[in-house]
């Protein structure tokens, strides 16, 4: 058993209560190991039932996982909030931080000059409206969407993508339900499934989405959920093609047993057309976050559907939330008007794509293969990610381990390329070559 943290409780419940206090504080870290049931009940006087049964709790909380051989871990990212000094440690002095998965900040929209004219305008308050969405803003969502393929006559707004997410499936689903996610895929989402006690059942992706045998394979399986990013997929910047969207609707019409849900994060950000799978099944919702094009700060998303799926999603916000903030709304209205912010998005999008494009290709220069297609992050398969992470750190790079990413998918490391400039690109990519290298006869590569 780990010396710095003892387990306590003679009940299930005690032991369950006690392994989310070390969480809490800290003494029990992301990816810890938890003793196995037997040498924990052996130490506590209890039968193995006893311990099983409080790390079944764990998991459907999504607290643990149980990695295999590995035994039962503390989550990545559990939710349970943790004092401040638990939180992720900061890279290393003098390293480059290319691990966050954020925009760049010097290219997001100045929301100041907006909020000043809004203090203008803005008379008494709205006080409890009753529809989530203003008007306007649904106007122009609606809009927007026609303009890229999806259908928008039902429109409501969330908290974000993630918040967007969560509402759906929380209003579809039950504990114990499968959702079939992207694999390697976002790590909030695989966070999220496990929190709400969901089962999560991974299909393979490559540069064009999720491939078309993995979802047959996961709908066989028995999911009632599937979530697909329509472009700029974290990690792997995979976007769905013409192609593969024409091939998933084909497999997904009809299936009136399934929630489809698309994940548009990027939106005005992404540099390839959409190809949305909207409308393929008769229950769906199309949601695209406003965050990364115009700030993180900017906690919105729109969310298109079927009438049924907008109506509960809306509904169980005003049972909790209420709505989104229609200052908040304002504000990201004024800004998709605004024909200079429009210019300072488009640019933003032209440099990821030449900061990503350019890394994947010296990359590729170097005989190392990397993904990339859109976005702000580039994917790399690597033999062993703790020994990619640990030589680039040693080089001076901070980059992201895939392990949160990944269900079977193969290791890999995340390069968020927000933190670059095009002059970087030699020199990272030169360290990322000299980091997989083979180890040499005798001796480690590095």
């Amino acid at each position: 058993m780990a010396a710095h943290y003892q387990i306590s409780g003679t009940t299930s419940a005690a032991i369950s209560v006690s392994v989310e206090a070390g969480v809490r504080a800290g003494a029990l870290a992301p990816g810890d190991p938890l003793p196995a049931v037997r040498t924990l009940a052996g130490h506590l006087g209890v039968s193995p039932a006893t311990v099983a049964k409080a790390y079944q709790e764990l998991r459907r909380r999504g607290v643990v996982v149980t990695a295999g051989r590995h035994g039962t871990r503390v989550r990545p990212r559990p939710p349970v909030a943790t004092r401040r000094s638990a939180l992720r440690p900061p890279p290393p002095p003098g390293t480059r931080d290319l691990s966050t998965g954020h925009p760049d900040a010097r290219l997001l929209p100045p929301l100041g000059p907006h909020l000043a004219t809004l203090a203008a305008r803005v008379g008494s308050p709205d006080g409890y409206p009753a529809s989530s969405a203003l008007p306007d803003l649904a106007a122009a969502a609606r809009e927007r969407l026609a303009a890229d393929g999806v259908p928008a006559e039902e429109i409501t707004v969330t908290g974000g993508a993630l918040d967007g997410i969560e509402r759906l499936l929380a209003a579809h689903l039950r504990p114990g339900d499968a959702v079939a996610v992207e694999d390697p895929g976002w790590a909030s989402v695989l966070d999220l499934i496990a929190a709400l006690g969901l089962r999560v059942v991974g299909v393979p992706v490559d540069d064009e989405g999720p491939t078309e045998p993995g979802v047959r394979a996961a709908l066989a399986a028995g999911v009632r959920a599937l979530i697909v990013t329509s472009r700029a997929q974290n990690p792997t910047g995979a976007a769905v093609s013409a192609g593969r969207a024409r091939a998933l609707r084909a497999l997904l019409a009809g299936r009136a047993d399934l929630l489809l849900i698309e994940d548009d994060h990027a939106a005005e950000l992404a540099r390839v057309p959409l190809h949305p799978l909207a409308g393929a099944t008769p229950a769906w919702a199309f949601v695209r976050s406003v965050s990364k094009p115009y700030g993180p700060d900017l906690r919105l998303a729109v969310l298109a559907g079927d009438e049924a799926t907008v109506a509960r999603v809306a509904g169980r916000s005003r049972l909790g939330a209420g709505w989104v903030s229609t200052v908040l709304q304002r504000l990201v209205l004024a800004l998709w008007s605004d024909p200079a912010t429009a210019d300072l998005v488009h640019r933003a999008g032209e440099s990821y794509e030449r900061r990503r494009t350019g890394l994947v290709d010296a990359l590729a220069a170097r005989g190392v293969r990397a993904h990339g297609r859109t976005g702000i992050n580039v994917w790399i398969p690597v033999p062993d990610e703790t020994l990619a992470v640990t030589a680039l750190r040693d080089a001076g790079w901070s980059v992201a381990p895939g392990a949160p990413h990944r269900i079977a998918a193969g290791p890999g490391v995340r390069v968020t390329v927000s933190a670059l400039d095009e002059a970087d690109l030699p020199a990272l990519a030169d360290a990322i070559a000299h980091a997989l290298r083979p180890p040499t006869e005798g001796g480690a590569a590095y």
